[in-house]
């Protein structure tokens, strides 16, 4: 019998927000990213193993850790922020 087992990353752009970057000093665009790895059996994905959010600055590409709260703030700012205009 022949077991084939592993992990894999995945990474997805969850919003888009813009303000001053704590790196470069710019204002550009800032992309909140979910990182997951997942075990796979046989290359399928069963079920996640760990989950980090991270802040990416588009133009110097300086990265600052997130949390889940963080994520949801951001979303709920960009939401209310589409609604006005």
């Amino acid at each position: 019998m022949f077991l084939l087992f592993g992990t894999r990353a995945h990474r997805a752009v969850i919003n888009v927000v813009s303000f001053v970057c704590g790196y470069c000093g710019t204002l550009a665009q800032q992309r909140v990213v979910k990182k997951s790895t997942k075990f796979t059996l046989f290359l399928v994905p069963l079920f996640p193993l760990a989950r980090s959010y991270a802040n990416e600055c588009t133009n110097c590409g300086g990265t600052t850790r997130l949390t889940a709260t963080q994520v949801r703030h951001s979303l709920d700012w960009a939401t209310s922020r589409a609604a006005e205009g």
